[in-house]
């Protein structure tokens, strides 16, 4: 069997409303030490996705797909434990801490739109909550399809347009700029899969809600996830003392008996190589 780490081409810098894959590298290195106190939905998300992989489903190489601090790598390596896994991820900070904790054979860098591994290297694509980060989708869609061995699984998780709604709403309320990163819509998402090539065997949106008990414990969150504002457009510098109480006041208006709701719209994938 070929090399599973063969040279792929080198990646390319994308544009367009999405995150600058550079910054977006750099926010989770710097969150690499925080990620794990605070990635209760991305663990809840990511279990979802492993516990959605067939039960008859026993590859015997997998790619955890932007592995992050590498927490699904060692799931994945629980669940499969005879397998031969290689954890990738953009952020050379994740790797750094994922590596000493284990779990896959191999902790590479690389960047999901250019995977640098061999063709039909691999029987799981597994890839939590990272895509969404990804500008070319069709070009990860076709990554993982050519790495895929025939009969081979893609299953990942992402966000799609609807998520962190209530932050979005409040900010406008405020003002015209952009603080809320933007996402794919469910649509995209659809027609994306279905010129793929690959064989959908699901794919569906989930809403998933969280509570806290003031805007600063959320905002405090997204930002030890590494995942706050990151899209081109956003305004510089620091946000004033009047900005931010009024972005409270608005806030509270969706305050539930909970507390302040988070809402995020989860889509979940599972897509075949044909045999």
């Amino acid at each position: 069997m070929s090399d599973p780490l063969a040279a792929a081409k080198p990646s390319v810098e994308t544009g367009g409303l999405l995150p600058d894959k550079r910054q977006v590298a750099a926010s989770f290195s710097r969150a690499a030490q925080s990620y794990d106190s605070v990635a209760a939905l991305q663990r809840a998300v990511g279990h979802e996705l492993l516990a959605s992989l067939p039960t008859t489903f026993v590859p015997r190489r997998w790619l955890d797909m932007g592995c992050g601090t590498g927490y699904f790598s060692r799931a994945l390596a629980d669940r499969f434990p005879e397998a031969d896994g290689v954890a990738l991820d953009i952020a050379e900070g994740m790797l750094r801490h994922a590596r000493p904790q284990g779990g896959a054979r191999h902790f590479i860098a690389g960047d999901a739109e250019h995977l640098p591994l061999a063709s039909g290297s691999q029987q799981l694509v597994f890839s939590s909550l990272a895509v969404q980060w990804c500008v070319d989708f069709a070009a990860v869609l076709a990554e993982a399809r050519r790495v895929l061995q025939p009969g081979g699984i893609f299953a990942f998780s992402s966000l799609c347009v609807g998520t962190l709604q209530e932050l979005r709403e409040s900010w406008l309320a405020v003002d015209g700029f952009i603080h809320v990163n933007r996402f794919r819509r469910l649509e995209d998402y659809q027609d994306l899969c279905a010129a793929s090539g690959l064989l959908p065997l699901d794919l569906e949106s989930r809403t998933q809600a969280l509570y806290y008990p003031d805007l600063r414990s959320l905002t405090h969150e997204l930002k030890a996830l590494g995942a706050h504002n990151l899209n081109p457009g956003r305004p510089g510098g620091l946000t004033g003392r009047a900005r931010i109480l009024a972005l409270v006041e608005a806030y509270e208006r969706f305050r539930r008996p909970q507390g302040l709701p988070a809402t995020y719209q989860v889509v979940y994938g599972l897509l075949q190589k044909e045999e």
